[in-house]
Formats: structure tokens, C-alpha cells, sequence
């Protein structure tokens, strides 16, 4: 018999609250988090605005002398595991910790320490690069801190598959307990790009928003007016349990997940597919993984981007997959309001879905002010809505056409 998993903590910060209630409310506000950006002087950069996480203070969460050890991702990924593991109301006496694993991804890493360290090489030779350069840097460090800081001794990874990172380390982390590999998962993903490299090698591409006069209109997904997506950053962290190991601790439980699936396009390093292929048949294969028609989803939480090629290609795939019902299905792109948080963005709006599912209503797709033709169905536009629905579906597309969606499911209790 497949043991079933579920959630019981979910951590997030972004552009909208430093922790998952402030962000929460935000997002059922249509309130947008994008701003000019603060973090580095933006002249002469064609993308000035960003998601950035305000006011974002290390200090309630990391010591000063460990701070040196860690790029800003990780430092956002111990706050959102916080976060996730007291909503969790988890106690390490409650587990055999070699049965508690880690696997918190991200795109990039540390894109601000590798910057920071090569000026030091630069203006002073190699002798002046810091001996916390590496492990400050490299993806899987988010996932290292977090197994120290709870004594997490199971399963440990990181997968570094693009805008797709995070969903592939939840769904990872869902066969994980599925198997008997673990009984708890701390996982889900993190990421802090806003640096110079990063915004000006995505600007590089022509991927970005220019509304720099109007940063809160800017990401504006599924509407005829979009230029490109904003950068955010921050962290979305769940707690998944095999069901057993939840009931048996009395936590609360939020939802079950009960479908994952993985696809690639095979066509091209940034662009996705021709007719949503590869989107479509990632959403098919996380249907048959948990087991349900097309009829039992009752909102999409889209990857949706903001940029002109995606969100139309998304539509089609979603028309493929829906067919007759597809504009019946409410789908909504929060990235409207947070930006995008590249590898940390499905670990996100996993949390989002998962919340979305516990209160039963659905957060928007905000700036919707022109209708696209070619983006026709229901995105939830500028406001959140009540909603009575039983499964959620979270969406990830990543460069070199590498997806990821993931299936929850109310909890009922049962």
C-alpha cells in the first residue's frame, strides 16, 4: 500500500512578508511587492525594478559569525524553514531524526558572494578571496545549514533545474516519503538574484520588464500589455510527513499532496516547446500520478511568467489539458504580486496553492487591465474569490525545458 503524505508546515518570504501569514494576507490583497530596486545602484541598466524582500533582518535567525558563511539565499532559507517548522508546531524529540531529510533547491545559489569574491580577486589578488567563498555559494549549502540547524539526519539533496528547482525537490521529497525513505521532509526552494549579474544577464536576454516608471504594473501575466517578468527572491519552504508520522505527533495538517510530475521539452534552452508540449504533458503526467481526471482540478496556480511567449504557450497547454472545461478553471499567476523567484518560485506558490486549498479561496492575478486574445481563460483578475474546490495544481517551467507540477488535496480529515 502507498503511504500517503502530507503537509503540515508551510514558510514563506518574498517581496510581500517576511514570514507566511504577512504574506499571505498581502497576496489575498493584490497587493504588489515590486519596487525600484535597492540592493545595488541600477544606473545604466535597462531593468531598474525588482521583488525584493524588505526589511529582511539575518540577525533574527543567524549568529554574526555564522552570517559570513552564508549568501543571502541560504540566509532566506533558514528563515522560511523557521517559519514552516513552527507552523509544523514540529520538536525534534518528536522524530528519529535519520528519518528527517532536507532538499531545499535553488537556480542560482550565491549569485551576490560569487559576484563579491571575484571583485576581491579582481582589485586584490587570489589571496584576498574569503575561505567561505564556496560553501556560501553553492546550491546545496541551503539544504546543509538546514540539516545542521535540526539536526536533520535523513535524505539530503538539491536539485539546480532552473525556474522548475523547487517543485522538482518537493515533488522529490513526496516520493521520498511515498517509498519509506523518510518520514519528514523539510524542502522547497530559496533564491537572491537581485544583484547586478543577475538582473543584467536576464535584461541581456530581453526577459525582463522595463515598466521602470510603474514597477507595481509591471509583472502583469496573461495581459496584452506585458514586457517580460520581474526578478523576486525569497524562499518557500514545506513541511511534508508520511501521514503516519503527522498523526502520531498530533500536528496540523493542511493539505495532501497526491501527484508529481516531470517532463522535458527537448527543444530549446530557453524557450518552452510549440503548443505548450512540454507543460502539457508534465500537468498529464502529474494527473496520472495522483490518480485524477482533468475534472477533479479545481484551481492552477500558473507558472506564468509575465513574458509574452510563455503565458500564451501556458494557455494552450492548459486548453490541452482542460479542453472543454478550461475556461471554467480558475488560474491565477501570484507572481503578478511577488515577482518571479526563479528556483525558489515552486516552492512558493506550492505554499500558496497549499494555503489557497486551507481556506478555501483563491488569490489573484493582479494588473489585469488588457485583454490578450491569445490568454482567454480565467486568471482571476485583480481579486482574490471564495472558492469551494478539492485539488490544486502548481505549475514549473524551467530553462532547458525542464517541468514540474505538483498535486494537492484538501484535507478532509480522513
Amino acid at each position: 500500500m502507498t503511504r500517503r503524505v502530507v503537509v503540515t508546515g508551510v514558510g514563506l518570504v518574498c517581496a510581500l512578508g517576511i514570514g507566511t501569514e504577512e504574506s499571505w494576507k498581502n497576496l489575498l490583497a493584490g497587493v504588489s511587492g515590486v519596487a525600484c530596486i535597492t540592493s545595488f545602484d541600477t544606473t545604466g541598466f535597462d531593468c531598474r525594478i525588482a521583488g525584493e524582500v524588505k526589511n529582511f533582518d539575518p540577525f533574527q535567525w543567524i549568529e554574526k559569525k555564522e552570517l559570513k558563511k552564508m549568501g543571502r539565499f541560504i540566509q532566506l532559507a533558514l528563515a522560511g524553514a523557521d517559519f514552516a517548522v513552527r507552523m509544523a508546531n514540529w520538536k525534534q524529540e518528536q522524530s528519529d531524526l535519520d528519518e528527517v531529510g532536507v532538499y531545499v533547491s535553488s537556480g542560482i545559489g550565491g549569485f551576490d558572494i560569487i559576484e563579491r569574491e571575484h571583485g576581491k580577486l579582481l582589485n586584490g589578488g587570489p589571496g584576498k578571496i574569503s575561505p567561505f567563498f564556496i560553501p556560501s555559494a553553492i546550491v546545496n549549502l541551503a539544504s546543509g545549514h538546514i540539516s545542521i540547524r535540526y539536526g536533520a539526519r535523513g535524505p539530503n539533496s538539491a536539485t539546480a533545474t532552473a525556474c522548475s528547482a523547487s517543485a522538482h525537490a518537493i515533488g522529490d521529497s513526496f516520493k521520498i516519503i511515498e517509498r519509506g525513505a523518510a518520514e519528514m521532509m523539510i524542502c522547497g526552494g530559496t533564491e537572491a538574484t537581485i544583484t547586478p549579474m543577475g538582473v543584467g544577464g536576464f535584461s541581456s536576454m530581453k526577459a525582463l520588464s522595463t515598466r521602470n516608471d510603474d514597477p507595481a504594473h509591471a509583472s502583469r501575466p496573461f495581459d496584452a500589455q506585458r514586457d517580460g517578468f520581474v526578478v523576486g527572491e525569497g524562499a518557500g519552504i514545506l513541511i511534508l510527513e508520511s501521514l503516519e508520522h503527522a498523526q502520531r505527533r498530533d500536528a496540523p495538517i493542511l493539505a495532501e499532496i497526491v501527484g508529481y510530475g516531470m517532463s522535458g521539452d527537448a527543444y530549446h534552452i530557453t524557450q518552452p516547446a510549440g503548443n505548450g508540449d512540454g507543460a502539457f504533458r508534465v500537468m498529464r503526467a502529474a494527473l496520472k500520478d495522483a490518480k485524477l481526471t482533468p475534472e477533479d482540478i479545481g484551481y492552477v496556480n500558473a507558472h506564468g511568467t509575465s513574458t509574452p511567449l510563455g503565458d500564451c504557450l501556458e494557455t494552450i497547454a492548459l486548453k490541452r489539458v482542460f479542453g472543454d472545461r478550461a475556461k471554467q478553471v480558475p488560474v491565477s499567476s501570484t507572481k503578478s504580486m511577488t515577482g518571479h523567484l526563479l528556483g525558489g518560485a515552486g516552492g512558493l506558490e506550492a505554499g500558496i496553492s497549499v494555503l489557497a486549498l486551507r481556506d478555501q479561496i483563491l488569490p489573484p492575478t493582479i494588473n489585469q487591465e488588457t485583454p490578450d486574445p491569445a490568454c482567454d481563460l480565467d486568471y482571476v483578475p485583480n481579486k482574490a474569490r471564495k472558492a469551494s474546490f478539492e485539488y490544486a495544481l502548481s505549475n514549473s517551467f524551467g530553462f532547458g525545458g525542464t517541468n514540474a507540477a505538483l498535486i494537492f488535496n484538501r484535507w478532509s480529515g480522513k
